[in-house]
This record gives C-alpha cells, structure tokens and sequence, in this order.
C-alpha cells in the first residue's frame, strides 16, 4: 500500500509540474502578443484621437449645418497660395496653408482649373480640393507639347488645332518682333544687334521644348513667356559657362544646336557638331541643307541649284559661318552637343556627312572631299527617289 500511495503521489506531482510548465511555456508566447495588442490599442487610440483633433481644426467643413451654395471663381494665372487665400477668406475652408500642403502633398497643385464653381461650408476640405482640380466637365486646360527641331509656326499651328488659340496671327507676330521680351537679356541681345529685323523670327529657338499646360483662356504672351522661361532653366550656368570658353554667344549655341538638331538623330548630335565646329574652324561654309529647307519650308534631300543659291541670311550655302538665328526650337541634348562636340572626330578633322537612306535617319561621316564626293554618289539615288515618291521636285 505505501508502495502504490508513494506511486500516487509522485504521479500527482508530475502532472502537476508539467502543467506548470506547459502554463508557463504558453504564457511566454502569449505575454509578448498581449503587449503588442495593448500597444497597438493605445497607438490606435492616440492616433484616432490626434487625427480627429486635427480634422475637426483644420480638414473638416467649416459648417456641417450651412448647406448655402456659394460661387467661387478661379481666374487664368491665379497661384494656388491665391487659390487658397481666396476659399479661406470666403469662410470655404479652415486653414489655408493646410489646404497648400494638402494640395502639394497630393499632386493636385498644378491641376487646379480655372472656372466658377459651386460650393457649399458643408464640404471637407479634400472635397473641394477634390472639385477644384476635377473642374466641371468643360476642359479648361490643353497640354501642348512643343516638339524638339519644330519651329514657332509649328508650335502656333498645334495651339490652334487644340483650341488654344483661335489664330496663329498674334503669336507669330510676337515672335517675329520680340520687343515685348527685351527684359530677356538673351532677346534684348538679338533686338540690340542691329540684324533683328533680318530674322525669321526672332524668338526662334528660344521656345524651349517641352509639354506645357495652357489654360484655353491662355493669351499669346502668357504662353511665349511661359516657353522662355523654359530656356532659362535648360540654358544652365554651366552651358554659359561653357559657351564663354568656345567664345560663343547663348545666339550662337542655340543657332548652332537647331542645325544639330534637324540634321541628324540624338545618337549622332556630338558627331555633327563636330563636323561643323571643324567646318567653323576653318572657315568654310558649313553647306547644311537644312537650312534651306528653312528658307523654303519645303524639306528635299536632293537640293536644287536654285535652292542653293536662294538669297538669304539663313543660306549657309552662300553665307559663311552660322546663319543669322537659329532655324527651330531645339532640345537640351542638341544644346550640349552643340557646347561638346565628339572630341575624337574634332582631333581627326571630320568635314563631311551626309545622309544615307533618308528612311533610316543615318549619316556617313568623311574627313575628306573624295571621301565625300563618293559618300554622295553612292547615297543620291536614295534621295531623289525620296523626293520622288513625296512628289517634291
């Protein structure tokens, strides 16, 4: 009997220990989710509690009961710190500098639209946030890209067919004269060279490609200021700086870059500013096409002897140097080719190139007139029959 107590006993006790020990193993699994929940309760409930004292100061509408509709205007050029003082002072919403980090933060900041619109104190602030930047179904706004190597009529054309503009004849104007932008040292440079008058226009190639937003209430000057405003940004200190050391005018890296630009793909930019600054170096005539085909808005590979003797400051087959201004509106990347040109084809004296199949956009490159010669009447063929099937003569 004692045998079978002392067996009892001890099997109690066992029992005992191991479900101390499997409630003890359990609980130190169980303790630390348990303090993660009672941590994250009271985050959440100071959260809720911040977000809700911070939603009732400065998100909520200003009157939940005033149902009252409102008119509230946006006019075209009006800045979204203009927007936001406007709502605030007409008791719209609470906080105006939170409606600006709001609208910043959200990436609502540049799509405000100009309009009139309805809105009531019982709206929360991203509602109209929300409603400004929706509009009210009318498109207000166009983006109009101005494509690298077009020129000004090209752009105004585009403003035209979206809407923009209801005539191409004011911009035009403008450009051609420029004296409305003398402010712009750059333009003020051209109008004070005496040669301003000679110029196509003279704001060619100082509208900086790019997609710009124009609202269609947009004027003439708002949009051509809107561009130069763009070249200051892309004609960098830097590129100044590097203009100084080659000795080169802004007028004459951008002229420079626009014959970069429509004779040939970003690929092959260096390689033909490297022709032409060669060409430059030893004053020969740089003989570029394209700068007929400005002349004569009629783009042909295989030129005319007429073409080549058209009158013209613009005819580098008859003037030497560069023409009188740019011939388009080129990129940042025809900018800096133009400001560095392919050191290699620089140290070898390339002269010459010309273009291949005209389908494929590749250029051959020659150092010499033979070399050129031959580049030319295996190339030719391709485009007159080019010409042909556009039905140019």
């Amino acid at each position: 009997m004692s045998k079978q107590k002392d067996y009892t006993y001890r099997s109690i006790r066992d029992e005992r220990e191991y479900g101390l020990y499997w409630y003890s193993g359990l609980w130190h699994i169980l303790r630390p989710i348990l303090v993660g929940l009672t941590v994250a309760v009271l985050l959440i409930g100071i959260g809720m509690t911040v977000w809700n004292k911070l939603y009732g100061e400065f998100l909520a509408p200003v009157d939940e009961s005033d149902m009252a509709e409102y008119s509230f205007q946006i006019s075209s050029g009006d800045s979204l710190n203009r927007v936001a003082t406007n709502l605030e002072n007409a008791g719209l919403i609470r906080s105006k500098s939170i409606f600006k980090y709001y609208c910043d933060f959200a990436g609502m900041s540049q799509k405000i639209q100009v309009g009139s619109y309805t809105l009531t104190k019982d709206m929360a602030m991203t509602e109209i946030a929300d409603k400004l930047t929706t509009g009210d179904g009318n498109p207000i706004v166009r983006n109009i890209t101005l494509i690298p190597g077009e020129t000004i009529e090209d752009f105004a054309n585009r403003l035209v067919k979206n809407g923009v503009l209801e005539s191409a004849d004011k911009l035009l104007a403008a450009c051609k004269d420029g004296k409305a932008y003398s402010e712009y040292y750059y333009i003020d440079d051209i109008l004070k060279s005496g040669q301003a008058d000679q110029r196509k226009y003279v704001l060619e190639g100082y509208l900086s490609p790019n997609t710009y937003e124009f609202y269609i209430t947009a004027t003439e000057d708002e949009i051509i200021r809107k561009l130069l405003s763009q070249t200051e940004a892309v004609f960098t200190v830097e590129n100044q700086e590097r203009a100084d050391e080659l000795n080169m005018t802004m007028d004459q890296v951008l002229t420079l870059a626009s014959l970069i630009e429509k004779e040939a793909k970003e690929g092959d930019f260096t390689k033909v500013s490297a022709v032409f600054h060669n060409r430059l170096k030893e004053g020969m005539k740089l003989e570029s096409d394209v700068t007929i085909h400005y002349i004569t808005g009629v783009r042909k590979m295989s030129l005319s002897d007429k073409d080549l003797k058209v009158n013209s400051p613009y005819n580098t087959y008859q003037v030497k140097g560069l023409p009188l201004g740019p011939i388009c509106n080129p990129s940042a990347a025809a900018i800096r080719a133009a400001l560095y040109p392919d050191d290699t084809m620089i140290n070898e004296k390339y002269l010459y190139f010309c273009a291949k199949e005209p389908e494929s956009g590749e250029l051959y490159f020659s150092k010499t007139l033979d070399q050129h010669r031959r580049a030319v009447e295996i190339y030719a063929p391709y485009w007159q029959k080019y010409d042909e099937d556009r039905g140019i003569r």
